[in-house]
C-alpha cells in the first residue's frame, strides 16, 4: 500500500529547485561577504568574522541559514568554501597595503565536510601563496562537531596550517560533544563562547557558570576567549568582570558589507553605535 501526501511533493519540488539554483549560484559566484566586527575591551576593532550571503537574482540577499545546510548535504559547501577562503585572502592582501587596515584579522567558518576533504590543507596553503595574504591574519573557525572525527588526522591538518601561521578558533564552544582530552591535543588559539550562553547571561545562573568555566578554561590553556552575541552594555560589562576581553555582537556592529566595515575602522566606539543599535539584534540574522 502506498500513501501520497501533496505536501511531500511540494517540499520535494522546492528542494530540487533550491539545489538547482544553488548549483548555478556556485558556478556564477552569486555570493558576497559581510563582515561582523570583533572588538577588544576598549571597543577597538581587531578583526571580523566573514559571513556569506547569497545575492539571489530574484529573492535578493539570502541568509546562510537558508542554503548552507543544503550546500553541506550536496557537497557544494566545498567549492563554496573555496570561494569564501579566496575572497577573504584577497581582501587581507589588499588591506596589507593600507596602514589603517593592515592589522585586521579575518575569521572564516569551516565545516566538517570542508576540513575533511583530502585537498583542504593544500588548498588553503595554495590560496595564501597565490593571494599573498598574511597567514597570521587568517583565522579558521571550526565547530565542535569536528572533534568527533579522527582526532589524529584533525591534529595533523591543523598543525600543518598552524606551522604556516594560520590561526584556529573553536566556534560555539560548549554546545557540542568535545571532551577536554581531545581539546588539549589541538593547536587552538581561541575559544568562542556561544551566543546561547550570552543571551540570558544576566538572568540565568547556569549560563553564568558555563561562561565562567569557558573563560577559566581558556585562561588555563593559554587561549584567547571571545564572546559572540553580545548585544548590550550590561552583557559586555558582566563578561569583562568575568575576565573576557574580546567581543562580537550587535552592540558593536551587525554584519555589514565591505565598504561599511572599512568605514568603521578608526572611528570611536561611540560614533560606530547609531540610534538603531539597541534594536538591531531583532532585525538581523548572522
Amino acid at each position: 500500500m502506498c500513501l501520497f501526501e501533496p505536501r511531500m511533493q511540494i517540499v520535494a519540488t522546492a528542494r530540487a529547485a533550491l539545489e538547482a539554483e544553488l548549483k548555478t549560484a556556485v558556478r556564477e559566484q552569486q555570493f558576497v561577504l559581510h563582515y561582523q566586527s570583533q572588538v577588544d575591551v576598549r571597543g577597538a576593532i581587531t578583526g571580523a568574522e566573514t559571513l556569506i550571503r547569497w545575492e539571489h537574482p530574484a529573492l535578493g540577499l539570502v541568509s546562510p541559514d537558508a542554503f548552507i545546510p543544503m550546500a553541506e548535504e550536496t557537497g557544494l559547501i566545498v567549492p563554496l568554501g573555496r570561494w569564501v577562503l579566496r575572497t577573504a585572502c584577497e581582501q587581507l592582501a589588499l588591506w596589507s597595503t593600507q596602514p589603517q587596515m593592515a592589522a585586521i584579522t579575518l575569521s572564516i567558518n569551516v565545516s566538517a565536510c570542508e576540513f575533511g576533504h583530502a585537498e583542504f590543507v593544500d588548498g588553503v596553503l595554495s590560496v595564501l601563496e597565490e593571494t599573498g595574504a598574511d597567514p597570521s591574519r587568517l583565522k579558521l573557525e571550526l565547530t565542535e562537531s569536528l572533534l568527533v572525527y579522527d582526532i589524529e588526522d584533525l591534529g595533523v591538518k591543523m598543525e600543518t596550517l598552524k606551522a604556516a601561521g594560520v590561526g584556529f578558533s573553536l566556534d560555539d564552544f560548549g554546545t557540542g560533544y568535545s571532551s577536554l582530552s581531545r581539546l588539549k591535543r589541538l593547536p587552538l588559539d581561541q575559544l568562542k563562547i556561544d551566543r546561547n550562553f550570552i543571551r540570558n547571561l544576566l538572568v540565568d545562573s547556569k549560563d553564568v557558570a558555563v561562561t565562567r568555566m569557558v573563560i577559566a578554561l581558556g585562561e588555563s590553556m593559554g587561549l584567547n576567549v571571545i564572546a559572540e552575541g553580545v548585544d548590550s552594555e550590561e552583557q559586555r560589562n558582566a563578561l569583562e568582570q568575568m575576565g573576557c576581553f574580546s567581543y562580537q555582537g550587535y552592540l558593536f556592529s551587525r554584519p555589514v558589507p565591505l565598504l561599511e566595515f572599512e568605514g568603521m575602522i578608526g572611528r570611536t566606539p561611540e560614533s560606530r553605535t547609531g540610534p538603531d543599535s539597541a534594536v538591531a539584534a531583532g532585525r538581523f540574522v548572522n
